[in-house]
């Protein structure tokens, strides 16, 4: 069971997803992303706001751009936590 506990783990973080700005709140520190699926997430293709994890991740977007980005749950929110 420990090592099923530790494969889960190891695969929460989904990185190179590929997704589409919708809009960027700076203020808010969201951005709006249409995504594929989030497998580690066990959610399906949407759009739909993200936190991101540092403030620096707004200013490298705008809307429209296409993106590939890893995401995951931080603290209770669905985190951007990088973004290529």
């Amino acid at each position: 069971m420990a090592t099923q506990r530790g494969s889960r783990q190891r695969a929460r973080v989904q990185a190179d997803l590929k997704g589409e700005v919708v809009k960027v709140d700076a203020k808010q520190k969201k951005l709006t992303i249409k995504h594929e699926p989030l497998t580690n997430l066990d959610m399906p293709a949407m759009t739909m706001v993200f936190v991101v994890a540092e403030d620096g991740m707004i200013e490298k977007v705008k809307a429209g751009q296409a993106i590939e980005f890893a995401a995951d749950r931080v603290n209770g929110h669905i985190t951007v936590t990088d973004i290529k």
